[in-house]
């Protein structure tokens, strides 16, 4: 399947650079998953073993009722910990006055927040699922992050308590929120859907309904996995979650409210929740390995502290496209938006102790990044690889701090291909070089393999992976470009 997808793409794309996007046919068969069984997106799952984390398949029970039983996964137990430390004690503020849900249903942003916040909380729980709408417009466009954390540090801890129980699926996706409250709000999610819906099987529903129904389940069950047991090291939490469609969902491996160097990594095309989020959440955590690895060494070596920490965000946070409209960029500015407020919202709540911030991008996943990043969003870095471009002709236009680097590997078709308006890797447009080619490091003596075609960027052991976690941690000078200077891409550089 994987060489189906990856020859049906270069056919499409190569098509419609010429005479504009093409249709496909809605039996061209292509699937999505990163596993072997499934190849549409084709990436090889992390072997466990190369991975520090604890295999996240492996779990315990919840610390509510037992789950009613499922058909489809008998026997199957979640380990979602709901114990949280909260940092921050809020300052009281008197809410509104409840309206009537009608009457709140019209409002929008920061006004439909207070207003939610002022209902009491079976009233708060029953808007959110009478107006699932209002909901969603408000989660779509949501207020900006400080008016998020405005509000949530105007309300006393017994209201925050309330909402989190009511409205967990607002509480939780809101930019601007604490991390851990967010991670609180959407465990609490994910268990209740999961209940409901193993109880909806017994019920008498139509196929349609049992279908659909079976289908969130599994992917919810896929959202456990990747968040593993709570032993899990690094600690996850649940960043964001859509449980509706296609889904969303972001795992976080270490801790966003600490961590000094913090990395998203964006997905491209036929990525999805159901399919993917296990083993993207895997390569975050062989990232994050790596990352730590290396700021050991360089501790070690004297050219870094050991308090240094990271955070690496498996993000999910867009719907990403299939071959049938991959074509088009409409998704692209979604990818945007979502990006825009997830950095806005790392940015608001860390603005007394700002971390470094990088985007490591994929395919479809770095036009996204790169339009939040002709607009308002800045980063620290910006890594592309097998990017088909943006309307930006050169890094001058992006809002990155320090280095843009682009990958290519070798019978990839989309870099070289300015499908989207620019070539990220030509020389006019001022990105370093990133190797994917395959090396011997220079300073760990370890052999790196070389990553070819459009989907081994992410495979452990990689120098791909090398540069992606050096990138990350803000060591730009040690990423190799694949000339005879990497040779001297040494330690003693550092001193």
């Amino acid at each position: 399947m994987l060489f189906d997808a990856t020859a049906v793409l270069i056919a499409s794309l190569t098509v419609a650079t010429v005479g504009g996007p093409v249709v496909l046919p809605e039996n061209s068969g292509v699937s999505s998953s990163f596993s072997s069984a499934h190849a549409g997106y084709a990436f090889t799952t992390p072997d466990a073993h190369a991975v520090t984390s604890p295999a996240p398949h492996t779990l315990a029970s919840l610390t509510s009722a037992p789950l009613a039983p499922m058909t489809p996964a008998p026997g199957r137990a979640i380990d979602l910990p709901t114990s949280l430390d909260q940092r921050s004690a809020p300052t009281v503020v008197a809410p509104a006055l409840p309206l009537a849900a009608e009457q709140l249903a019209t409002f929008s942003g920061s006004s439909l927040l207070h207003g939610l916040s002022a209902l009491p909380p079976a009233a708060a729980a029953d808007f959110v699922t009478t107006h699932p709408h209002a909901v969603h417009e408000l989660l779509s466009s949501p207020p900006a992050a400080h008016q998020v954390t405005s509000w949530w540090a105007g309300l006393d801890a017994t209201a925050q308590r309330s909402l989190i129980a009511a409205t967990p699926e607002v509480v939780g996706n809101l930019d601007g929120v604490p991390f851990a409250v967010r991670n609180q709000a959407n465990r609490a999610l994910l268990r209740s859907t999961i209940r409901e819906l193993e109880l909806e099987a017994d019920a008498a529903v139509g196929r349609a309904v049992a279908t659909q129904n079976l289908h969130r389940l599994e992917m919810l069950y896929e959202v456990v996995d990747a968040l593993g047991p709570a032993i899990a090291n690094p600690p996850r939490s649940l960043l964001n979650l859509d449980t509706h469609g296609q889904g969303k969902a972001a795992v976080v491996l270490g801790d966003l409210e600490t961590a000094d160097y913090v990395s998203y990594m964006i997905p491209g095309m036929l990525v999805t929740v159901a399919g993917d989020i296990v083993g993207w959440t895997g390569f975050g955590a062989r990232l994050y390995d790596d990352q730590t690895s290396w700021l050991a060494l360089l501790a070690e070596a004297g050219a870094a502290t050991q308090e240094q920490t990271v955070a690496t965000v498996a993000w999910i946070g867009y719907q990403t496209p299939s071959l049938m409209n991959v074509g088009s960029m409409e998704l692209a500015y979604e990818g945007r938006d979502a990006i825009a407020a997830a950095i806005e919202g790392l940015q608001t709540l860390r603005a007394d102790d700002p971390p470094f911030v990088s985007l490591l991008t994929h395919s479809y996943g770095s036009t996204a990044a790169l339009l939040a990043l002709e607009d308002d969003t800045t980063v620290d870095a910006l890594a592309m690889v097998g990017s088909p471009g943006s309307p930006a002709q050169s890094v001058d236009e992006l809002n990155v701090r320090g280095d843009v680097f682009v990958g290519e590997a070798a019978w990839d078709p989309i870099p070289n291909s300015a499908f989207f308006g620019s070539d990220p890797g030509a020389p006019s447009y001022g990105a370093r070089v990133m190797s994917v080619l395959g090396s011997v490091d220079v300073i760990t003596n370890e052999v790196l393999a070389g990553s070819a075609g459009h989907n081994e960027y992410w495979v452990p052991g990689t120098e791909s992976m090398r540069n992606l976690a050096l990138i990350a941690i803000d060591r730009g000078e040690l990423v190799t470009d694949g000339s005879a200077l990497d040779a001297g891409r040494t330690l003693a550089m550092l001193h």
